[in-house]
């Protein structure tokens, strides 16, 4: 059950992103309100998923590196964001590091 809660916990946190650049610096109200709606779900979701695992420093590795990973690729096909080499490189080491706390823990 853990990990169900973390992987919900890691899209409400993408989701509350997303909403953020919707928002358009809080100028549009439906987006604003999802903001805290979705980050307060992540939050909760991430306070369930340290019951249930108990590391914190892996946890919230995941959670933290999992949703930079899938906000850089949203910002990307979704926003038309540039995708560099760089990009590329660094999401690659994200995911690598993700990898490596879960399978060499």
């Amino acid at each position: 059950m853990g990990w169900l809660y973390l992987a919900l916990g890691i899209i409400f946190e993408v989701l509350g992103t997303v909403c953020m650049k919707l928002a358009d610096g809080f100028t549009k109200l439906v987006p604003s309100i999802l903001v805290f709606v979705f980050y307060g779900l992540a939050l909760g979701a991430l306070v369930l998923v340290l019951k249930k695992m108990g590391e914190i420093s892996a946890v919230y590795a995941i959670w933290a590196s999992a949703g930079t990973a899938l906000i850089a690729v949203i910002g990307i096909v979704w926003f038309k964001e540039a995708i560099t080499p760089m990009k590329i490189i660094s999401l690659t080491l994200i995911i690598l590091g993700i990898l490596g706390l879960e399978l060499f823990d």
